[in-house]
């Protein structure tokens, strides 16, 4: 992006909505990186406008410590200079002697910085590059040579940044960077000397993509539908014989170990796996009973293996996860079949494994990886592929017996209610940007105007979690609301589709009205065009109450509930605000 190009962006006006605010900390002049920034996020955000706003020149720090609550984000581009100004270029005339001091100097810096980060008011999303320009040639050794010293402050930056990353800032991948931003374009002492601005237009442009693309993540991909036959494995099975396909140690066949080693990661960090294949299903569980498997069949779920066409086999994947083709990827060799599920699922990501081509599937490794990647991992997410396994045995189960009351009662089914859960809890609110179909209204949330529904008065918040013998579901819904006299008013409800058909709904709506002992729930309910299952459930169970809302009294509800036979227990019995 051309600084041309990133001011027509930054400059256009979305009306209406409220901006989304970003604090800028960096210690050289800003403007530059505050106009790519602004256009990077607008990018990303195309339906509210941004302001960005700065801090000191020269005071990264002072700028974090400063920022206050109703900011929904914070922008940090750490240089050098900032850690000790000595280690600049405009600060040259002190360079003589001043080594051995500078490390003393850094470790109190980043100290500093690392409490700022700490103390950042609730809601406020972090994103920070960490130094990315050459160090000035102030010290003892040879330019080919790294000094002891050089070494201390590289060591200093490595521990700093995954102490910010363990306190949830999301840091800037170095390597990355350097990808996009090689090292030799990055620095302009011109502009440095004469403006205050060390960055090149290139190198200001990569940081500022990079930050944007930490404060407003892509969503994260749900799944993985695998093909078999050189894709997964090297060779055609039901040719060459469940014991001679491979997939390494060595050789070109080896990237097909590769592929099973990250899928298998993938599938620990709570990605779904499944495979689509048009094989013999007898020669593939032979290939799966195999020793030397990655990747056994125990993190695949579901297989679809016959000779019917992937279009069909992926439908039904999406079917028994539950989610939608735009959360998922479909991954096989065959051009052909990439254009039969493409047509079928237009939102669907295809991508062709590349056979035999190892810089390809190096790339295509990593696209996996970005596609799916997280800022942080939650328990669910560990047990998110077997929960699914346990919920298809909870329907085949539910439908073979009717849901019956004494099959609901057999199941030993247990809920715990977490009554203001600490918002922090990364868990929570991507529970609520990411369900479609248990979901209230379909509004997704900004983690600063979700901490900030939180300290009104009155305001109410249930994570409840869910578990029976088919195995535990982890935390599963979230209901947020607020208490006014005898009414509670509920604007986010959302539960997870592995929870259908338990009467985990019902169950909510009964402990609310036992714990705020409330005459009355509204709902600020909106129909969408993938929440049916709550409509269904609200169908004859709610009347109007004006403004789009539902209401439900609790004489109606008492009339209505079904039969309730879950084990209830509150994790905690703290009082609502207010």
């Amino acid at each position: 992006m051309t600084f041309t190009e990133a001011l027509r962006i930054a400059r256009g006006i979305v009306p209406g909505a409220r901006p989304f605010e970003i604090v800028l900390a960096c210690g050289f002049t800003p403007l530059h990186l505050q106009t790519f920034l602004c256009a990077h996020v607008r990018q990303r955000m195309t339906d509210r406008g941004v302001r960005i706003s700065t801090g000191l020149f020269g005071d990264v720090a002072g700028t974090v410590e400063a920022v206050s609550a109703g900011t929904d984000a914070l922008a940090v581009a750490l240089e050098w200079s900032d850690l000790d100004p000595r280690l600049g270029f405009r600060e040259a005339t002190r360079w003589a002697g001043a080594a051995a001091d500078i490390l003393v100097t850094v470790r109190g810096k980043l100290e500093r910085l690392r409490a700022a980060f700490r103390a950042l008011p609730a809601g406020v999303t972090a994103a920070l590059c960490m130094p990315s320009l050459p160090l000035p040639p102030l010290f003892h050794t040879r330019g080919d040579e790294a000094g002891d010293s050089e070494l201390c402050l590289t060591s200093l930056i490595a521990a700093a940044a995954a102490d910010f990353a363990q306190d949830g800032v999301a840091v800037v991948n170095s390597a990355r960077l350097a990808e996009t931003s090689p090292a030799r374009e990055r620095y302009c002492l011109k502009s440095d000397l004469i403006t205050g601005l060390p960055y090149s237009m290139g190198h200001v442009d990569a940081v500022a993509s990079a930050l944007g693309a930490l404060l407003l993540p892509p969503a994260p991909k749900k799944g993985i539908i695998t093909d078999l036959d050189d894709t997964l494995w090297s060779g055609i099975v039901g040719d060459a014989g469940w014991e001679n396909v491979c997939w390494g140690p060595t050789g070109v066949e080896a990237v097909h170990g590769v592929y099973q080693r990250l899928l298998a990661a993938l599938a620990d960090d709570g990605v779904l796996i499944a495979v689509a294949s048009k094989n013999d299903p007898a020669q593939v569980q032979k290939a799966f009973e195999r020793e030397d498997i990655l990747i056994g069949l125990n993190r695949l779920f579901p297989l679809e293996v016959h000779w019917n066409a992937k279009s069909a086999s992926v439908e039904r994947v999406l079917r028994a996860w539950n989610v939608g083709a735009d959360s998922v990827i479909f991954v096989d060799d065959s051009p052909m079949e990439l254009a039969e599920v493409a047509a079928a699922h237009p939102a669907i990501e295809c991508i062709q494994f590349p056979r035999g081509d190892c810089d390809a599937a190096l790339a295509m490794f990593r696209r996996l990886r970005d596609l799916c990647g997280k800022h942080r991992l939650s328990g669910e997410d560990r047990i998110r592929g077997e929960s699914l396994r346990r919920a298809s045995e909870f329907r085949e189960m539910a439908s073979a017996e009717s849901a019956s009351e004494d099959f609901l009662r057999g199941i030993d089914a247990r809920i715990s209610f977490d009554w203001l859960t600490p918002n922090a809890d990364p868990r929570i609110l991507e529970l609520v940007n990411k369900t479609n179909q248990f979901n209230l209204n379909g509004i997704r949330h900004e983690e600063s105007e979700w901490t900030r529904a939180l300290e009104k008065p009155g305001a109410m918040l249930a994570v409840v979690a869910y578990e029976d013998r088919f195995g535990p579901l982890g935390r599963i819904a979230v209901v947020r609301g607020r208490r006014e006299a005898g009414t509670l008013h509920v604007d986010v409800w959302v539960m997870s589709c592995r929870a259908f058909a338990r009467r985990i709904e019902h169950q909510c709506i009964q402990s609310i009205f036992d714990r705020y002992d409330v005459d009355r729930i509204t709902f600020e309910y909106k129909p969408t065009a993938r929440n049916g299952p709550l409509q269904q459930f609200f169908s004859g169970l709610s009347t109007e109450a004006g403004d789009g809302c539902l209401a439900l009294s609790r004489s109606e509800w008492e009339k209505k509930r079904p039969a309730l036979t879950h084990q209830v227990t509150e994790v905690r019995r703290a009082q609502a605000n207010g």
